[in-house]
This record gives C-alpha cells, structure tokens and sequence, in this order.
C-alpha cells in the first residue's frame, strides 16, 4: 500500500501537501521514526514537519531538488544537529542497546549511535595526506582506540568486503586511485564499524556511467551480506530505481510522496514526474504554471 494519498489538483497547497507514514507491511519493522520535525536557520524554515519511516534491512532513497532540505535532514540523521521541533527516533541504539530519541539523547547515547552508523561522503571525502590505511582505519584508532596490529587487520577485511585488493593499496594516498577505487575506500571507511546504518549522500556523483553502476551493485551487496539499513540521498534517478526499496520526495521542507518503486512510477505528483522525465516544464523549475 501506497503512502500517497490521491490528490484531484495540483496547486501550490496541494503540491506541498505532506504524506504521514503508512502501516508497515507486514514482517516490516521501521527501525528509524522521525515526526513532524522542523529545522529554521534564521527566518529559513528548511524542515517543516518531515515524517518518515525507515524500515529495518532496507534502503530508503531520499529524492529532492536543490534547496529541498536534503542536506539538512542528513546532517539530523548523522547526530550533527538536534530536533529543534519533532522527534527522531532509533531503535536499540543508545548505550546499552536503549532506543535513542536524539533530541534528549546524552552524549553518551551519541556516541553509541555514532558507532552504528556509517557515512558515504559525497566525493568520497578522504584525507589526502594520509595512507589508505590510515584514511580507513581512522575510525578505530581515534574512537575505539584499538592497537595499528587490529586496525590493519580490520582495514584489509573492510576493503575485501568492497572488492578492492587491500594489500596493494593500504599504503596509497587517494591521489594515487581512480575517482571508483576512492568511492570504495570511503565506502570501505564507512563500514569499518560494522555499523547498522549507512548514510550515503549523492553516492555516485562525478563518477562515470561505469563506476556508477559498479556502486550500486556494491550497495545492493552491502545491503545483502552485512543486513545493513541504507538511506541513500541522491537525485540520479536510475540509481534510485536500481538500489531502492522505497523511494521518498522531499520537496520544500516536507517528505510528499513515499513509496516503492512501481508506486513512484505511477504516482502522478507533478515533482516527481518531473524529476522523473528530466523535463524543464514544473514545479521544480520557473515554467511550472506558466
């Protein structure tokens, strides 16, 4: 069941209309809950009443135009800011294996949810004047404290598990790898944890058709293998229908359309059938209405 509603027209009112979460299906259990949350920087209302549900094991691909909100309902989801209004709320992963609701979650609880998250950066985001080794291994060494003997170990385990031949590269700077290796590295960083989560933010952006494809499938294989839940933030729309189980539009501040993949393609909202064909003619651009 769809979690968009039918909607007869499609003025500004009804285009900014927020769809709430449906039921889960069944066996489905959202492991991340986030209600009517909001988020102003100055006079700018970014977030205004985001509802979404993440379900266990599952990716989750966040669609939206430039200025939509994006980045700013990321920076919540990576703990980099607090609900100023709504709530965010994850399941068992504060200190003790406790739900975390982030708005009253001590640094401690923090901390322990940081542990089970994994961040793709847009770009990659590697250090340039450390080794591959040091770039992956980092998360270990300054979090978890763990001797050069066991980060080794680990790095070369996490590179394996994104397909790259670990020990040519450990001792490499990123400058010496193509822009898909260096994607990987980030990826390989991403999961040095072993985390629950993994936050991808425009994961194939720069890269060619190839090496896209080659991130995708390893995404679906993450997904597969390690029983990862991903929230992927992207607006390439053939990666979104090659790696998501649902596919959600933000659009203005407000998550208006959510759905699987044969639910998007027939969902009639005018955003997203523009973001769909590409069309220059929308609400995404200054001819919609014109």
């Amino acid at each position: 069941m769809s979690d968009t509603t039918s909607r007869p027209r499609w003025g500004q009112t009804e285009l900014e209309l927020p769809v709430m979460p449906a039921a889960p299906p069944e066996g489905r259990e959202p492991l991340i809950r986030i209600r009517d949350l909001n988020r102003h920087f100055g006079p700018r209302h970014i977030l205004r009443g985001v509802s979404l549900d993440v379900y266990q094991g599952e990716t989750l691909v966040i669609l939206g135009g430039s200025g939509s909100g994006k980045t700013t309902l990321l920076r919540h989801l990576m703990a980099m800011l607090r609900p100023e209004d709504g709530r965010i709320t994850i399941k068992g992963v504060a200190a003790g294996g406790r739900d975390l609701d982030m708005a009253s979650a001590s640094d401690e609880d923090i901390e322990s949810y940081r542990r089970n998250l994994g961040v793709v950066f847009q770009m990659a985001a590697l250090l340039n004047s450390l080794t591959v080794l040091e770039n992956v291994g980092l998360p270990l060494v300054e979090v978890d404290r763990l001797p050069p003997e066991q980060v080794r170990e680990r790095v070369v385990e996490s590179l394996r598990r994104v397909y790259l031949p670990a020990e040519e590269i450990l001792n490499l700077k990123p400058a010496a790898l193509s822009g898909g290796m260096r994607k990987r590295v980030g990826i390989a960083r991403a999961i040095i944890q072993r985390p629950r989560i993994i936050l991808y933010d425009e994961p194939t952006t720069g890269l060619d058709p190839v090496t896209v494809n080659g991130v995708n499938e390893l995404t679906l294989d993450l997904q597969k293998r390690l029983g990862v839940t991903s929230i992927v933030i992207t607006h390439d729309m053939n990666a979104a229908f090659m790696i998501a189980d649902r596919i959600a539009l933000l659009y203005k501040g407000r998550i208006v359309a959510c759905g699987t993949k044969d639910e998007t393609r027939l969902n009639p909202h005018p955003v997203l059938q523009q973001m769909l064909t590409g069309s220059t003619t929308g609400p995404l651009t200054e001819g919609y209405g014109s």
